[in-house]
């Protein structure tokens, strides 16, 4: 591996002998750029040596097009080639496979005149077959300047094999982009059997019968700088191009969760374009609960319609980032966003500060209205993908945790509430490392406060603002939960 400052340091003949294969068979490409020096970066050393490409005539870019080798032949090619092909599955195509790239190679040939060219690296041989069915639909001039764009992409990757940007100083930005509102649903996914079963709920998994999922995508990397600065696109992956990879990508997941999606993508978007050097994916559910049916004299539930729910919201988060040729989860975490409870009874707000400020009366027992968005995290991310289903925890067991808590406790603050959601979550599910909350109080302003022959009252909406909190109960907290609750039970029976 070479560093910037290698190459700005080399001769001229070193640096050709050097670069002189990131373009197939044509080393006066490096041989020019050495006049271009310094390099300041990985993406400026590209930038350059591509813009001696696009200045050059046409009659030396289609000389530069035809010395690539025609994929899937068995012809000598250059050794980077053989390894990007060997990569890809194409030298290891069966007999009928073979007669099929090289039927299509040469019907490409004859009708634009040059090969077929497309960066392989990360592609099946699948990807590529189709790629080259689509490809000769094309017209001339859009299949000339699209095979500059591939060689363009291949010269990256081969620059990013050879040079190590480590060590130089690289300027801190935000840099990315993405899309969202990625919808996309499917009917007969895997269902989800086999979770872990808990008292406070009656889930028990997830017929899959049908699925939707609103994902958002954002990717980025210093390869992407270029289209920032100089308007060059040529390492763009289009936005409508990630939504089509995404909803393809549903057809072909085999899993049987949102979480295990976005990991799927996650991977499947990094091996695919390797310039890509990070990845966040966020995938909200879009729920369907299925209808009741009276079939055969009796009230069943359908297996066929069902209606779209929309109360409380789950959704994940993935990011992973490329180091070298290693892909890493730097965060993952599931939530539950908008679980609206109200408990009418065994609430109370007492004892706060009272100054010159305080116009909030004590209540002893009230109405509790919360809004809560529920967060937790996976001590081994795996366990998020549900590749063991029996440590997969599911949003509906969250959701009825919640209720479940907020039933039994007499509570006395928010705050105290979701400290004991918190520590029932991690009670059940050990292999969480924490759960976090953001909580708002909505409770309703009294309107009547009494209604003669009832127990009731009459409310309104609150008026803003409204209270919040934030707070992370740890798997710490819920130990000394645990054993405060031996030693009263201790207590108790002394």
């Amino acid at each position: 591996m070479f560093t910037m400052d290698d190459l700005n340091q080399m001769d001229t003949q070193t640096l050709t002998d050097t670069l002189g294969s990131i373009f197939e068979h044509s080393s006066w490409i490096a041989e020019r750029s050495a006049a271009l020096r310094p390099f300041s970066s990985l993406s400026d050393l590209h930038r350059k040596m591509t813009g001696i490409v696009k200045a050059a005539d046409r009659e030396t870019q289609l000389d530069l097009i035809k010395k690539h080798p025609r994929l899937g032949t068995k012809k000598t090619m250059s050794d980077d080639s053989v390894r990007e092909q060997q990569n890809a599955g194409l030298s290891k195509l069966e007999q009928q496979e073979y007669e099929e790239f090289l039927m299509l190679n040469e019907h490409y040939y004859d009708r634009f005149g040059f090969p077929f060219i497309l960066a392989v690296k990360g592609k099946t041989k699948q990807d590529i077959h189709q790629a080259l069915l689509a490809r000769l639909e094309s017209e001339r001039e859009t299949e000339f300047q699209q095979a500059l764009i591939e060689i363009y992409r291949i010269a990256r990757f081969r620059l990013a094999d050879i040079i190590t940007e480590k060590g130089e100083t690289q300027m801190k930005r935000t840099m990315s982009y993405g899309k969202g509102n990625v919808f996309a649903y499917r009917t007969f996914l895997k269902p989800l059997t086999g979770v872990k079963q808990i008292p406070e709920s009656s889930f028990a998994g997830r017929s899959n019968t049908v699925v939707g999922v609103d994902v958002t995508c954002e990717i980025g990397g210093e390869a992407f700088l270029p289209s920032f600065t100089d308007g060059d696109n040529t390492l763009v992956v289009a936005t409508d191009s990630m939504k089509n990879f995404i909803q393809r990508h549903l057809a072909s997941y085999e899993g049987t969760t949102t979480e295990g999606f976005l990991h799927y993508v996650a991977h499947r978007f990094l091996d695919t374009y390797s310039h890509m050097d990070k990845i966040t994916l966020t995938g909200e559910d879009i729920p369907f609960e299925a209808m009741p049916a009276y079939e055969e004299k009796e009230l069943s539930t359908s297996r066929l319609v069902f209606r779209r729910s929309r109360n409380e919201r789950s959704r994940s988060v993935l990011k992973a980032e490329r180091s070298g040729n290693t892909i890493t989860i730097t965060e993952q975490y599931s939530e539950i966003m908008d679980l609206q409870l109200v408990k009418v009874s065994g609430n109370s707000f007492v004892g706060f500060i009272r100054d010159e400020y305080t116009t909030l009366p004590e209540d002893g027992n009230r109405p509790l209205f919360v809004y809560l968005n529920i967060s937790w995290q996976y001590e081994n991310t795996n366990d998020a993908y549900a590749f063991d289903p029996s440590r997969y925890v599911a949003a509906e067991q969250v959701r009825d945790l919640a209720s479940t808590v907020f039933h039994e406790l007499e509570t006395p603050s928010i705050q105290n509430l979701i400290y004991h959601i918190g520590c029932r979550i991690l009670a059940r599910f050990p292999q969480l490392t924490d759960v976090s909350f953001q909580s708002q109080n909505h409770t309703w302003d009294t309107v009547v406060e009494e209604i003669p022959g009832s127990k009731g009252k009459v409310y309104t909406e609150p008026r803003p603002p409204y209270g919040f909190q934030h707070f992370t109960v740890t798997s710490e907290d819920a130990e000394k939960e645990k054993q405060k609750a031996a030693e009263k039970c201790r207590s108790l029976k002394a």
